[in-house]
This record gives structure tokens, C-alpha cells and sequence, in this order.
């Protein structure tokens, strides 16, 4: 990967780690279907009105607004207020890592190599040492619920490498015409109106701004960047980047809200970032040039 992408892979997984904390300040206050929906129509309203819609068959541009802004965001949101902090929901969530590799091989006939697997099982490792040593228990519910979301980012993954689409920013925009309607529904069908009608009230400072770093920072420059990603390189090789997230995920939480970290979850830590290592820098030179022929057979 170049440097440059591999910049901006890192800028993308810090916005995604950042917005871990920074949504569970804004759930405070609001339903999470409500706050999701809420975020999803600022990524569409005022844009989709000046930006051309992607040359792409616009199934997959509905797709990926359910998938991404219900099936995963939405998901997520309610697995971290039924009981599951931040931090491990950022890590839980990597579990998309090892769905989208084994998609890419699957669907795309891209070649793992052992370097990859070797990468993973290492950072498997580290996340299980960090999930083993979190005190407490969480509930059943709440991290199916963010498994569930892992499949779905997985899912994604593969609808915007299978879309071949170029125009990545006007898709994201597109795509989040669809999540609101269905969001605020389920909002209404499990808490009927209350969540609408202290809405007002609950839009503090805290809340607009975790909004605003939601539509503008994790949804508009993160899915962009990371979608830019997707499209350059094989799906395989995107993925495990993913693994930062809760590196930045769990030291943004106990700055922000304040998480605490022990020492045996840094030793965890350090062992994702080494399979990181493992896994994406160690290339062959035929790893990147095998890039644009994955791209054009889309």
C-alpha cells in the first residue's frame, strides 16, 4: 500500500476510534435509533440535492444505506446502550476483519497468503486478551448485537468492491437517503413516540456536537476514505487495517468517558499492532500491482 493511503487508512480508523466515545455522549440523551437516523439524514440532506447520483445500479446504493446505516451503525448504537461500553463494542466490531477476508476469497478469489493469516491469527490473539480481561459482564444481547454489526460491515465491504462504483463520496451521500425512515420506526415501534417528543430537549451541546463529528467526520471523510481504500486494493488487504480502530477506539474512551486501561490490555494492544505488521507489511511486490486487476474485472 502506498504511503499515502496507508496516511490516510490510519486518519480514516482514528475518526472510527474516536467516534466510539464520542457516540456514547450523544446516546446519553437520545435513542440510539433516533441519534443513528438523525445522523444518517444530515449525510444525505442538504447534498443528495447537488450531487449527481453515482453511475451505479442504484440496488447497490440502497443496499449499502440499509446494511451500513441500519444493519450496522444502528445495531451498534443499540448494542452500546443495552450494556456494551465503547471500547469493546471497537473491538468486538474487528470481527468484520476476518467475515470480509474470507468474502474476498470467496467471492473475488483473492489469495490469502500466509503472511495474512499469520497477521490475523496474531491479532485474534490480541483481542482476545483484551475481551478476556475487561471486568464485569455484559450483557448476551448487547454483543451478539455487535457481531451481528460485524457481519454487517462485512457485508458492505463486499456490495461496494462488487458495485465497482468510482464516485465514493455521492455514493455515500446517496446511500444515507435510506437508513432514517426505517430507523425512527423501529425507534417508534420499541419506545412509541417519546423518543420524537423529548427530542428537543435532549439536543444539548454534547449531543450537537457528537452529532456533527457523526455525520461530517465518521460518515462523510471516514466512508470516503475508507471506501477510496476498497476500491484501490483487494478486499483482503483493506481489512485488516480495521484493527486500529480499537487501538484508538479504547485510548479515545478512557480519555473521553474514562475507560481504564490495564496493563495486560496494552500488552494485547501492542500484540494486534504486531499482527498488523505482520500481516500488511511484509508484501510481496505483486501484492499491489494485482490491485488494479481486481478493480477492473468489477
Amino acid at each position: 500500500m502506498q504511503k499515502k493511503h496507508l496516511v490516510l487508512a490510519i486518519l480514516v480508523t482514528l475518526v472510527w476510534g474516536v467516534n466510539f466515545p464520542i457516540t456514547k455522549l450523544g446516546l446519553r440523551s437520545i435513542d440510539p435509533f433516533v441519534l443513528t437516523g438523525i445522523r444518517f439524514a444530515l449525510a444525505a440532506i442538504p447534498l443528495v440535492f447537488f450531487i449527481k447520483r453515482p453511475a451505479i445500479k442504484f440496488s447497490y446504493v440502497a443496499a449499502y444505506g440499509f446494511i451500513f446505516g441500519l444493519g450496522m451503525w444502528g445495531v451498534i448504537n443499540y448494542g452500546i446502550q443495552v450494556g456494551v461500553s465503547p471500547g469493546i463494542a471497537s473491538l468486538i466490531i474487528q470481527l468484520s476483519v476476518f467475515f470480509t477476508m474470507g468474502w474476498g476469497a470467496l467471492l473475488f478469489k483473492e489469495k490469502l497468503r500466509g503472511a495474512q493469516f499469520l497477521g490475523a491469527l496474531l491479532a485474534l490473539v490480541g483481542l482476545a486478551g483484551i475481551i478476556s480481561t475487561q471486568q464485569g459482564e455484559h450483557a448476551i444481547l448487547g454483543v451478539l448485537l455487535i457481531v451481528l454489526s460485524a457481519v454487517a460491515w462485512s457485508i458492505g465491504n463486499v456490495i461496494i468492491k462488487k458495485s465497482g462504483v468510482k464516485e465514493i463520496f455521492s455514493f455515500m451521500v446517496w446511500a444515507s437517503l435510506f437508513p432514517p425512515i426505517p430507523l425512527f420506526f423501529i425507534a417508534w415501534l420499541m419506545q412509541g413516540a417519546a423518543p420524537f417528543e423529548n427530542l428537543q430537549s435532549s439536543l444539548d451541546l454534547t449531543a450537537v456536537l457528537s452529532i456533527i463529528f457523526q455525520v461530517y467526520l465518521a460518515t462523510h471523510f471516514a466512508y470516503w476514505g475508507w471506501n477510496s481504500l476498497l476500491k484501490l486494493y483487494p478486499v483482503s488487504t483493506v481489512a485488516p487495517l480495521s484493527l486500529l480502530i480499537p487501538v484508538f477506539g479504547i485510548g479515545s474512551s478512557m480519555l473521553i468517558i474514562g475507560e481504564h486501561i490495564s496493563t495486560p490490555n496494552l500488552i494485547s494492544i501492542a500484540i494486534i499492532i504486531l499482527g498488523l505488521a505482520v500481516g500488511l507489511y511484509r508484501k510481496s511486490p505483486g501484492t499491489i500491482n494485482a490491485a488494479p486487476a481486481a478493480q477492473s474485472g468489477q
